[in-house]
């Protein structure tokens, strides 16, 4: 069925709900790591339809970026690689520049955060690159709650015939998007 809404209307996907053991601890990871500022910070049960602590961050002026939520009624136990129930596997913050890239990968060093991959070129076509997917480089971080955290810059983009663009403005060969 045809209707009058192309599928690509959406903006972007603006933000991400993650539930936490503790909001305190991981309020002070988003914000000394990633300088995230706190929007607002409400109660569990605050609300009569909203039985679970909230508090919203935000990068820059949008009223949240990033929702922390807490349920003091459930028992939480650490996520890890080898059992957790099914949920985000990684979720990303995309740097303007690469000399913002660089100061975040600093600073998670300066921090000792856990670097648990990269620094890494998500690429096969850039000589650099480790034959992974995207065009982009990144480097992962996990919350106190052991969420994966990416960080990166310099996205490929795809243009109007579905070849991706590099930031070098060239065309990354043998790359066309479609829909699968």
């Amino acid at each position: 069925m045809k209707n009058n809404i192309e599928k690509s209307n959406f903006l972007k996907c603006q933000h991400v709900s993650l539930e936490v053991s503790n909001v305190d601890k991981s309020l002070e990871f988003y914000r000394n790591f990633l300088y995230m500022k706190l929007t607002e910070r409400h109660k569990a049960g605050e609300h009569k339809d909203i039985p679970f602590e909230m508090a919203f961050l935000r990068l820059n002026e949008q009223h949240h970026d990033l929702v922390l939520t807490h349920n003091p009624n459930r028992n939480y136990t650490k996520k890890n690689d080898q059992n957790s129930p099914a949920g985000i596997h990684h979720f990303a913050f995309e740097c303007s520049t690469r000399d913002i890239f660089l100061f975040y990968l600093s600073r998670a060093r300066e921090l000792n955060l856990k670097i648990v991959r990269g620094p890494v070129i998500h690429s096969s076509f850039n000589k650099n690159g480790d034959g992974t997917w995207g065009e982009n480089e990144s480097f992962y971080v996990l919350d106190p709650d052991n969420h994966r955290i990416e960080i990166f810059c310099d996205m490929a983009v795809i243009n109007k015939k579905g070849e991706y663009i590099n930031t070098d403005s060239l065309v990354v060969p043998d790359t066309i998007a479609e829909e699968i």
